[in-house]
């Protein structure tokens, strides 16, 4: 009987196994489940921190195993956190609404209540109907589907226009980065639907658990991000082990020779490319309603090219390496701009983090190309010598994890 697939893969095992310790730490810790040594904001902080986990996850796929240097990525994580936000912003104006009219004299229409809902929520921008895009704000069911169906849908039409149209290289970077900065200004309009400028807020209050305090709700949520981690950590472990992982590494390493062999290099690269995008919306989803609020600006194109940041340092091509390195550059930047790191007083001139932390950032990405591509994942070779196979004999294939002649011959000989 074969075992199963996390017990044949050791490393998804130990993953696994650290992501629950830790989850069990935190919340037997945390102010709302615990002992509370942790604070709820810090707890929040750690959520939101695997929700990014996630993402970078997600970007790894397209970018370290299949090679699409994706700079929109960031957007399809707006576009879920604006889905879920819809309902929640809705649901819960809908429940101020209902308050101050229960002294009405008469009972409230439907239409007047759903006119009052639009003014609260849209008097910010100048507008009191509810556009179009709201007409399901109402059911979370749909919203959910929403989550996943419009940013999927987006990155189907996108990646189909171009890889049809065999754009690679910067010039498909290019293009993904036109299209987040085209969403990103779309939806700074006020006429946008989704508040412009404001974006959406108060996503914290969760409609049916206004009774719960945030400690608990927040534990909650890393909960589910964790869960969400977990499984999507699983799911890329699954896909790159076996044939469907070789054959978008082969694509990586050289595209023509793939094509050249029969595989249909669009499909597979189509299909990483939406599924990697809905894997970013689901952390979106799971983001916002712990930030509290959702605007254009979280969608600019800088955000993408951080998100390239993270899993170069972390080390691309590997699962645990984009996990390390968003978990890494996202708590130290939690406490570098959040006042944790004290300022240098040089005398003529004093070094203020909040300041000086891109640069920081910069100059890290700068030397971990130059000096150790492999990024911090890479660490874990060192420690484990026995996960990189000793190379003999010339390569059999242009990348760095390709077998050479010797490998070929003991594969043959079934040793």
């Amino acid at each position: 009987m074969r075992r199963p697939f996390v017990l044949r893969h050791p490393s998804v095992l130990v993953f696994l196994a650290l992501l629950a310790l830790f989850t069990l730490g935190v919340t037997l810790l945390s102010e709302g489940m615990g002992l509370g040594l942790i604070s709820t904001s810090f707890v929040k902080t750690l959520g939101k921190t695997l929700c990014l986990c996630l993402i970078a996850v997600a970007m790894d796929l397209v970018w370290g195993y299949c090679g699409i240097l994706s700079l929109g990525h960031f957007a399809f994580f707006g576009l879920g956190g604006y889905m879920i936000g819809m309902w929640l912003m809705y649901e819960r104006t809908k429940g101020i609404v209902l308050d101050s009219l229960v002294n009405a004299p008469l009972p409230p229409t439907p239409e007047e209540v759903r006119a009052a809902i639009g003014t609260q929520i849209f008097g910010v921008v100048g507008g009191s109907e509810i556009p179009v895009i709201w007409t399901f704000a109402d059911s979370l069911l749909v919203q959910l589907a929403l989550v996943v169906l419009v940013p999927g849908l987006l990155a189907l039409v996108f990646g189909w226009l171009a890889f049809r149209s065999r754009v690679t290289g910067v010039y498909l970077s290019i293009l993904t980065q036109a299209m987040t900065l085209a969403l990103s200004l779309y939806l700074f309009q006020n006429d946008s639907g989704l508040r412009g400028n404001n974006g959406l807020s108060g996503l914290q209050n969760v409609p049916g658990l206004l009774h719960l305090p945030q400690s608990v709700v927040s534990i909650g949520f890393f909960w589910a991000s964790a869960l969400a981690l977990g499984l999507a950590y699983v799911l890329a472990a699954w896909l790159v082990s076996g044939k469907f992982g070789s054959v978008v590494r082969g694509i990586r390493d050289d595209e023509a020779r793939v094509r050249f062999l029969g595989y249909d290099v669009e499909a597979y690269k189509l299909t990483v490319f939406t599924l990697t995008a809905v894997l970013a919306a689901l952390a979106g989803a799971l983001y916002y309603p712990q930030a509290g609020i959702i605007n254009p600006a979280e969608i600019a194109p800088i955000a993408s090219i951080y998100l390239a940041v993270w899993v170069a340092i972390g080390g691309r091509g590997r699962l645990y390496g984009a996990v390390i390195g968003a978990a890494f550059v996202s708590l130290l930047s939690s406490w570098f701009t959040g006042g944790g790191a004290p300022p240098i007083d040089l005398g003529v001139y004093t070094v203020q983090w909040t300041d000086w932390w891109l640069v920081l950032l910069g100059l890290s990405f700068v030397a971990v190309t130059l000096f150790a591509p492999k990024g911090i994942g890479g660490l874990v070779d060192l420690v484990l010598p026995g996960r990189v196979p000793d190379r003999h004999g010339a390569d059999l294939g242009p990348g760095q994890g390709a077998l050479r002649e010797a490998e070929q011959a003991r594969t043959e000989d079934g040793k």
